[in-house]
């Protein structure tokens, strides 16, 4: 049953956890993520590859493949959709949830027109003609920003560019004025200006719609002018939630610190070396002990960060509404009590930044 509640959540996930079966063992791909959306917010969520951001995504769509193990909760405007059944998802998919997909040629159909793949999107959930479909396909073809829309809704995916796909991708998610948007890497291996004609086309379907967004993306410069709250994910959970003000100015995960500084800097003046990470993500193939970020980690103390992995907790500074990390020294680190996390050299990294002044 739907919610009736216009301020509950429309997209609620609760301790959700999702393993894939191997040769090795289990993969824990998402590993109790608690996430909220409400009505009309735009939540980003960013990551390195294997974090479990897009398998969140596909939870909430029932898109999982057969052999996914899940337990927890997602619910949809208040209807669960997690382990139901395919009729019961017919009913939630593109009329209250739609998504858009990183390679849209995904989601196209090569052999039917972009304009009946549109009308047929439309006349799946609303009582339309295929002639009065058709003119609402034109219209969204318009709102997206395709040129001469009535023309090109007779034009194939083939005819299209990569650019003009992934708008046509948008109007079909945009066609039953759903309740909440996925967008799962909307703009990867598109050039940087087809990528801001890409955000805008998405900025207008969801002032058309009013729906909350759930935007997966790797680009912290897309989320910071899009979002309105950020979570960050690493290894399977959410390490960090907040503000994108908090998020990008207060961080209190050193994983979060390490994604904003190996980024260029406009303030820059050219002269400064990007500072990534180093290592890798942990293999996410049986049980993790202690904080899975610690390897990688300036500021680890072995017989804390070892042993114990850290619950998102409060951090201090907390300017607009919560910000949570899972970081044993969140705090310190979101008031800059800790100095420089991340070195300009991977040489630097010997030295626990946090060894003396550790509790």
């Amino acid at each position: 049953m739907t919610s009736s509640d216009p301020f509950a959540p429309v997209l609620d996930i609760q301790d959700l956890h999702v393993d894939f079966p191997t040769g090795e063992g289990a993969v824990h791909a998402v590993r109790g993520v608690d996430l909220q959306v409400a009505p009309g917010e735009v939540v980003g969520i960013v990551g390195e590859s294997g974090s479990g951001k897009s398998v969140t995504a596909l939870s909430a769509m029932g898109l999982l493949p057969r052999q996914a193990r899940t337990r927890g909760g997602v619910r949809v405007k208040g209807q669960e959709v997690l382990g139901v059944g395919e009729r019961a998802l017919m009913g939630v998919r593109g009329r209250t949830i739609s998504m858009i997909f990183q390679d849209p040629m995904t989601s196209l159909n090569p052999v039917y027109s972009v304009g009946w793949q549109i009308a047929e999107a439309l006349r799946a959930h609303q009582k339309l003609t295929k002639a009065e479909a058709f003119e609402r396909a034109v219209q969204l073809l318009t709102l997206v920003g395709i040129p001469r829309p009535r023309e090109r809704a007779a034009d194939y995916p083939h005819a299209f560019s990569g650019g003009m796909r992934q708008r046509v991708v948008i109007a079909i998610a945009m066609a039953n004025d759903p309740e909440i948007i996925l967008a799962d890497e909307p703009t990867t291996a598109l050039d940087v200006t087809v990528q801001a004609q890409i955000l805008e086309a998405l900025k207008k379907a969801l002032e058309e719609t009013r729906a909350a967004l759930l935007l997966i993306t790797h680009d912290l410069g897309v989320v910071a002018g899009l979002a309105d709250r950020v979570v960050v994910m690493y290894a399977g959970r959410a390490v960090e939630t907040g503000s994108v003000d908090d998020i990008f100015y207060r961080p209190g995960m050193p994983y979060t610190v390490g994604l904003i500084g190996s980024l260029p800097r406009l303030d820059s003046d050219g002269t400064e070396r990007l500072r990534p990470i180093p290592g890798s993500p942990p293999s996410l193939v049986g049980d993790l002990q202690g904080c899975p970020f610690a390897p990688r980690c300036p500021m680890r103390v072995p017989e804390i960060c070892d042993l114990e992995e850290p619950a998102l907790r409060p951090v201090a500074s907390q300017e607009a509404g919560p910000h949570l990390a899972a970081c044993h020294f969140a705090d310190k680190v979101a008031s800059g009590a800790a100095g420089p996390i991340f070195a300009a050299t991977s040489a630097d990294l010997s030295e626990p930044a946090l060894a003396e002044g550790a509790p």
